[in-house]
């Protein structure tokens, strides 16, 4: 009896002991600790990623598994008009709101590195228009874009500057217009912060040895300020590029794509035909368009940073 007692207490001895081995083992360490994140990604990402590929290659549609029909769905929609348009729409949205981004921003960040009352308070109020929700912040540019009771066409009527109201969201150009000035009023502010933070790291030294060298304005911001917040910049540009070319709630809730499919993304034209018609292998190979771009854009910044790293 005794000696069974004693082969229970060595075997429950050894259960912890072994698990205390892996821990102590690096490799065996390592994965235990990866282990919740490597799920996570499998289930959120890498599920629904390949799953999407699934549908884009098959003719499925909502409540219809489908069979596989190779890239016949992004052969039509290669040939389709509003997907061409929307691609295009896509490219010039991310291109000038990324400009205009970029050019605020830098303006914001050096006015907000110079010392003046209340500086603190002003650089919280700069972030707001980033930390708004962007469905309720739209929200409100929608009653300011209103045709009938907007109140940009309120005062230029008042003034005596037009006679009748501007339709900003029912012309094609001039929603496309909207959307990309509201872009640019919600993403100026991280790049003013983003940048602000690089600039706080600059010594004030070497523009105090630029300035007596006899460097100008323009000069000390060329040769200083510039290569010292350039990784910054870079990662900050190339963050706002993926997220724009991405962007589907700022577009939906303001036109939802209109009128007649002028203002459509990719982001949101996938969701209008893989959800609202139905249509999923449709819409999935629509948004399968941005992979590439997406993936270049990624191996990219992943370049810079090993080779600011040295590595």
């Amino acid at each position: 009896m005794s000696t069974q007692v004693t082969r229970r207490v060595a075997v429950q001895r050894q259960v912890p002991s072994r698990f205390g081995d892996l821990l102590e083992r690096e490799g065996s360490l390592g994965l235990i600790l990866m282990a919740p994140a490597i799920i996570i990604l499998a289930v959120f990402i890498a599920y629904p990623f390949f799953l999407g590929i699934w549908y884009s290659l098959s003719d499925a549609k909502i409540g219809v598994p489908g069979k596989f029909v190779g890239l016949d769905n992004f052969i039509v929609n290669a040939q389709n008009g509003i997907f061409q348009q929307t691609l295009k729409n896509t490219f010039v949205y991310t291109a000038i709101t990324t400009v205009w981004k970029l050019v605020l921003g830098m303006a914001l960040a050096l006015l907000m590195n110079q010392h003046f009352r209340f500086k603190n308070l002003v650089r919280a109020g700069l972030l707001l228009p980033w930390i708004i929700p962007t469905a309720l912040s739209t929200l409100a540019w929608l009653w300011i874009f209103d045709s009938t009771y907007g109140i940009i066409s309120w005062m230029l009527r008042n003034m005596g500057l037009i006679q009748r109201n501007i339709p900003f969201l029912g012309d094609p150009t001039l929603a496309m217009g909207s959307v990309i000035a509201v872009n640019i009023w919600r993403g100026t502010p991280f790049f003013a912060i983003s940048l602000l933070a690089g600039l706080q790291t600059i010594s004030q030294d070497l523009y105090e040895a630029a300035a007596i060298d006899g460097a100008g304005a323009w000069a000390r911001f060329k040769h200083v300020t510039l290569p010292l917040i350039m990784p910054v910049l870079t990662i900050v540009t190339l963050f706002s590029i993926i997220w724009t070319f991405a962007d589907f709630q700022l577009v939906y809730v303001l036109t939802r794509g209109g009128p007649t499919n002028s203002t459509h993304l990719l982001a949101t034209l996938a969701y209008q035909i893989g959800m609202s018609a139905g249509e999923l292998s449709m819409g999935a190979a629509i948004s399968l368009w941005m992979f590439p771009f997406m993936a270049a854009l990624v191996v990219v910044t992943l370049w810079y940073q090993r080779r600011e790293q040295g590595l």
